[in-house]
């Protein structure tokens, strides 16, 4: 987590794991979720990471701070989530 807060590249075999941890978290999670109030809701960031991060430092860290994105979460960009 750490090298992906300073914008550094992981590798291929850091990146399987990432998604495989990723996969197992929302195969468990429901459809629809209550959210608790306060929350920032985020227009749609093309899946850009730098733009996540930006969003994280002005609104606060997850989960001290609940956000709701719209839109789509994947992109083809370098820097895409």
């Amino acid at each position: 987590i750490e090298e992906l807060k300073e914008c550094k590249p992981l590798s291929e075999a850091e990146v399987e794991v990432l998604c495989q941890k990723a996969r197992e978290v929302l195969m468990d999670e429901p459809n629809v979720l209550t959210v608790a109030p306060p929350i920032i809701i985020c227009g749609d960031i093309h899946a850009q990471y730098h733009d996540l991060i930006e969003i994280f430092r002005i609104g606060g860290p997850c989960p001290d701070t609940n956000y709701l994105f719209m839109g789509d979460y994947v992109d083809r960009g370098y820097y895409s989530v």
